[in-house]
């Protein structure tokens, strides 16, 4: 058990199974900087890694000094490790086009009838954020990476974010069974006006539907699977950080995501005679909430502490120097 709980991601990084992982918490904490050192890290045990940023403030390439966009691009320097930055502002639009590349212009087509699909669907609670899942599942969708990593938004928005695939499972029943029921006047609708476009049926729109619904199902199904999905706050050892933590890590039991490391980041190491009031002010502050930490998760969780430097971590270089210590813990100078 020992092993298991060292304070160190390396279990995570030996994790063969695992295909997903979010990283997140506050603003502020450095989930960017975590998620990239991890990502670093990840691709030197894994043939492929893609790393996400699902943040609206996206920093992803200002952490490694390239430009990345909503296409995953390959990061300089790190062999095995792709990134790519996505707009979490979506429409409903993107969940029907998500279905195939007409099934948008054949919703347009059903005139009022794809109005009411629309409606339908946005009568589901969250679903317009939902979109931004969906996004998602366009863009990873074909490729063939071993690792997904997620560079996500402030707490909020990550919460609503794994709720999504339950979001959209439930809209696309929705639109199924709404379908079911007006289909054979949605048909003859379609054939008074000559078809859809590009020769398409109303089945076909429907089954592109119901593919996807099958594929995030199969998703949900993952991210509810400890073997393949796991969670990892970012958290600094001040109240509202450790707060917000202790309720995120309570709102994913409640949604079946395993989480069992966090990483604890810009702690204070000042030498016992340094002179500096605020540093050792700090650290004591620091180390009444480190002691509540270890209380909370020592026993179960990687807890990972990390030092606070007193240059940036930016570019490659840098963030593959900060990412050894999530491997192999900080000593602290004596």
């Amino acid at each position: 058990m020992a092993d298991e709980m060292e304070p160190s991601l390396k279990p995570i990084i030996d994790q063969k199974s695992l295909k997903w992982i979010f990283v997140g918490g506050k603003g502020g904490v450095g989930k960017t900087t975590t998620s990239c050192s991890l990502a670093v890290q990840m691709a030197k045990a894994r043939k492929s890694v893609l790393l996400i940023s699902t943040d609206p403030a996206h920093n992803l390439s200002d952490a490694f000094g390239m430009k990345f966009g909503k296409d995953a691009r390959p990061v300089t320097g790190v062999e095995g490790l792709a990134a790519m930055e996505i707009d979490p502002n979506g429409s409903i639009n993107d969940l029907i086009s998500a279905g195939g590349d007409d099934a948008q212009e054949a919703m347009q087509g059903l005139g009022g009838v794809g109005s009411m699909f629309q409606d339908m669907a946005f009568s589901i609670p969250g679903v317009d954020e939902a979109m931004s899942f969906a996004e998602v599942l366009k863009q990873v969708k074909g490729m063939e990476y071993e690792v997904i990593i997620f560079d996500t938004a402030p707490t909020g928005h990550t919460l609503r974010f794994l709720q999504f695939p339950s979001v959209l499972e439930k809209a696309l029943e929705k639109l199924s069974q709404l379908s079911q029921q007006f289909g054979g006047m949605i048909n003859n609708l379609v054939n008074a006006r000559g078809g859809l476009p590009n020769g398409q049926s109303f089945d076909d729109v429907l089954k592109r539907m119901e593919d996807l619904r099958n594929t995030i199902s199969d998703v949900n199904r993952q991210f509810k699977n400890a073997d393949l999905t796991t969670f990892i706050p970012v958290l600094i050892p001040e109240f509202l950080s450790l707060y917000e933590t202790e309720r995120m890590i309570q709102e994913l039991g409640s949604y079946e995501i395993d989480t069992h490391a966090m990483v604890v980041n810009q702690l204070l190491f000042p030498k016992k005679d340094n002179p500096c009031e605020q540093c050792n002010s700090r650290r004591k502050m620091q180390k009444k909430y480190l002691e509540q930490i270890d209380d909370l998760y020592g026993e179960d969780f990687n807890v990972v502490k990390m030092p606070l430097l007193v240059e940036e971590v930016r570019g490659v270089d840098s963030i593959s120097k900060f990412s050894e210590m999530l491997v192999k813990p900080f000593q602290a100078p004596e």
